[in-house]
């Protein structure tokens, strides 16, 4: 089996996509696209290798790829067996030689890079890897404390962006004014309806908790002095330190 082949067959797995012969005159070229938004993620060619600037002028099979950071692509093309893109030349797109001279395992990577990079935003909140957050409870609107004195797993409103096998960690505001829960996200999208003027939720997220912090460890001064979060009105990323004093 041809590295090309066993690249195809590897998508085809991982991803769920065949090889998609879009030219007549070039029969031999594959196309791999997403399934949602239709963008390309991987184009197979074969072509003269002197396209190329090699100085064999025998056919070289190639794959076009797309990099996320065009800073990955410059240093990419200055390693043995990289190109710019050839046929895709616009953009962060690279050409990569399937005679041996890229491992596999290395493609397998570069092919999983131009994935991401062309997926719709729905693609990669789903494959992104598990994220921390910070997300607020307000003791006035619903009693979080006895929620969870009477149960470690609750619903709770669904922040825009967290998914299933997030971990959150809960801001009580005042008078507590300090970070209590850490939690696990066990579900999400689950649909509800609610507005009363000031809370408004479309959906739910079922979440498990995991640890209590005293609520005079991670306070509002705390988080301002050491973290430099001031204020939590909605999910939030951690800064690193703070993540390490959490956990």
């Amino acid at each position: 089996m041809s590295t090309k082949e066993k690249l195809l067959a590897y998508a085809g797995k991982k991803y769920k996509v065949s090889p998609e012969h879009l030219w007549v005159r070039y029969p031999n070229y594959a196309v791999l696209r997403h399934g949602d938004n239709k963008k390309w993620f991987a184009l197979f060619m074969d072509i003269p290798g002197g396209r190329l600037g090699l100085d064999s002028g025998e056919t070289v099979e190639i794959v076009d790829l797309k990099m996320g950071d065009p800073l990955l692509a410059d240093l990419l093309v200055r390693q043995p067996g990289f190109f710019r893109g050839y046929h895709i030349s616009r953009g962060n797109w690279i050409s990569i030689l399937l005679d041996g001279s890229v491992p596999f395992e290395e493609l397998c990577r570069w092919l999983e890079e131009s994935y991401l990079a062309t997926a719709s935003k729905e693609t990669r909140q789903r494959l992104r890897p598990p994220k921390d957050w910070i997300i607020p409870a307000n003791p006035s609107y619903y009693d979080v404390e006895a929620a969870f004195a009477q149960a470690e797993e609750i619903n709770w409103k669904q922040g825009r962006g967290i998914k299933t096998g997030d971990t959150v960690f809960m801001y009580v505001a005042a008078p507590v004014s300090a970070i209590l829960y850490k939690c696990r996200v066990t579900k999400t999208d689950i649909p509800t309806y609610f507005d009363n003027g000031e809370v408004r939720m479309k959906s739910l997220m079922r979440i498990k908790l995991l640890k209590r912090y005293p609520p005079d460890r991670f306070t509002f001064d705390v988080l301002g002095k050491e973290y430099g979060i001031f204020t939590v009105r909605g999910p939030r990323s951690i800064p690193d330190s703070l993540k390490k004093a959490l956990k």
